[in-house]
């Protein structure tokens, strides 16, 4: 009996297209074209900006193949004298940045996670202040008053808790961790920081991974902050260096002689797919890491709050 029903099994996965109706297919025709056009729309912009990074001159056709390859744009780029310092600023701010934040969130979404007289309360403070703000002024005064000015620490530590991922962070440590499992190890004498550590963490891989990305790829892009705390030159994150490189190169640009111009206008736009490039890549290497846990850690945060 068992023989004959792996048996049918086994014809069934092998002809498993046989048993489609009219229906099936045309929904399959349709899903493909759907997500084929998804495809192209999303690839397309990716690739235009690659090619035109390492195009000499114009890349417009649908071909996408560049003219005449050069590498002016990204030898700009880094024979400018800060670039290589910005870059390791960049990453120390994001690595630093990313590990405060996550030191912090998980703390405060641990502790928000239980249950305690005020909790629903100390929560509403929290979401209070995703729609209120101090502004830029006190916040400037407040951060000079502590003596933050001109170090990473004036935006670092102000950005330090997103409540939205606090949020999702709670959410998923109210309704993925059995209570149960703490009032066990609250019985065998398990203390609340060595349970954190030791139980809830190592059930917490996808939420981690998908807040680390979102705090991660949130600091490396960040520019503003910088630009108003950071008084010296070498201290600046890659992504302030960019701007700056790219406003100083379209003002050397400027010329009356419309062949001189016509060349400095497609130098400008060189260095600009080129600062695209370098700025995007480090985050589209980190991803694929992240990516299996992206879409269970995120739904998490969408079932209830």
């Amino acid at each position: 009996m068992d023989a004959t029903k792996k048996l049918v099994q086994k014809k069934h996965k092998e002809n498993k297209f046989l048993w489609y109706g009219k229906s099936d297919w045309a929904f399959i025709i349709v899903d493909m074209i759907i997500l084929a056009i998804f495809f192209v729309v999303i690839i397309y912009p990716l690739l235009y900006v690659l090619m035109s990074s390492v195009s000499a001159g114009n890349v417009l056709s649908l071909s996408l193949i560049p003219k005449k390859i050069s590498w002016d744009g990204y030898t700009s780029v880094f024979a400018y004298p800060f670039t290589w310092g910005s870059i390791g600023n960049a990453v120390l701010y994001t690595a630093v940045g990313t590990a405060l934040a996550m030191i912090v969130t998980i703390l405060c979404a641990y502790g928000l996670a239980q249950d305690f007289p005020f909790g629903k309360f100390c929560m509403t403070l929290c979401l209070i202040t995703m729609y209120f703000g101090g502004g830029l002024i006190p916040t400037y005064i407040c951060i000079k008053n502590m003596g933050l000015l001109n170090s990473m620490w004036a935006f670092l530590l102000p950005s330090a808790l997103s409540i939205y991922n606090m949020t999702v962070m709670r959410t998923y440590f109210r309704t993925q961790i059995p209570q149960e499992l703490h009032e066990s190890a609250q019985i065998d004498g398990c203390g609340e920081w060595r349970y954190l550590v030791q139980m809830v963490l190592p059930l917490s891989g996808a939420v981690l991974a998908v807040i680390a990305l979102y705090y991660g790829v949130a600091r490396w892009n960040s520019y503003f902050d910088s630009m108003i705390y950071l008084q010296d030159k070498d201290k600046l994150p890659l992504q302030n260096i960019m701007r700056e490189l790219l406003i100083v190169g379209n003002i050397e640009n400027m010329t009356s002689d419309m062949e001189a111009e016509a060349i400095a206008q497609q130098r400008a736009e060189l260095l600009k797919y080129s600062l695209i490039v370098i700025s995007s890549v480090p985050m589209m290497i980190i991803y694929p890491f992240v990516q299996k846990f992206f879409v269970k850690g995120v739904m998490v945060g969408s079932v209830k709050g």
